[in-house]
């Protein structure tokens, strides 16, 4: 496989999950966050990429969820919103302890805590060379966080979206249940859609390919592997456009 273009400007997308204590099935693990935010820092000290987060809330609480099946769905997908703020808060505090200026901003209002979202002024503070945390979602129910990573990426003019996750790429099964699953190193959007594989929700990825968006799915806790893929090394799976679709070990 070709290596990639090296990418200037990004749109990382976190899952709640990864930041979860898996001692306790939920939560917070500050370890995982400070390693996250490590790795960040030492791309930009290195690199100077300029690097937009969006976190989800599913470690705390997913509209979706089991746990909200019987309330309004607008309500539990605002309470979903506000869990995202808070892991983006504690994402913000590992990074600028790590050592570099952040700013989070939020979908609903909410001042004395994270800034409003305002486009003009994220990608001013991501040529200033802050990391911008976006959070709340797109402050309003029924979207999920990949959709707003697909939207703040293409509003941010990012050149890709780095999806971290658990394992080390896309699938054509769940390699977790089926140890015959093959791994893709590219696959295109169509496939992705027409496949059904859990890349991102299927209206992110239609934006992505309609703006033809790369994204870049990785595994997020193997030490190193977000400089790799912003460098433009093979790590994980690229979907794109106009790609072979035969999935290889």
């Amino acid at each position: 496989m070709p290596t990639r273009a090296p990418y200037k400007r990004v749109l990382l997308k976190l899952s709640g999950e990864a930041f979860s204590d898996p001692s306790v099935k939920g939560g917070i693990d500050p370890g995982i966050v400070r390693q996250v935010a490590r790795e960040i820092v030492e791309l930009k000290s290195s690199d100077g990429t300029e690097i937009g987060v969006v976190v989800g809330g599913g470690n705390i609480f997913r509209g979706a969820s089991p746990s909200a099946t019987g309330m309004d769905r607008s309500s539990a997908d605002h309470m979903g919103m506000l869990a995202t703020v808070i892991n983006a808060l504690a994402l913000q505090d590992a990074i600028e302890k790590a050592g570099v200026e952040t700013r989070v901003q939020t979908a609903i209002d909410m001042q004395a805590i994270a800034e409003p979202y305002i486009r003009r002024r994220a990608v001013r503070h991501l040529e200033k060379g802050r990391v911008v945390i976006f959070a709340a979602g797109l402050g309003v129910p029924y979207f999920t966080t990949d959709t707003t990573a697909a939207q703040r990426a293409l509003e941010i003019d990012a050149e890709a979206i780095l999806k971290g996750t658990g394992v080390d790429g896309v699938y054509d099964r769940d390699p977790r249940v089926d140890g015959n699953a093959q791994r893709y190193e590219e696959i295109d959007f169509l496939a992705v859609l027409n496949q059904g594989l859990k890349v991102m929700d299927a209206t992110a990825i239609s934006l992505c390919m309609d703006n033809q968006l790369p994204i870049v799915v990785f595994e997020l806790l193997r030490e190193g592997n977000i400089r790799r893929v912003v460098r433009g090394e093979p790590v994980g799976t690229l979907v794109h456009a106009d790609v072979l679709l035969d999935p290889t070990s």
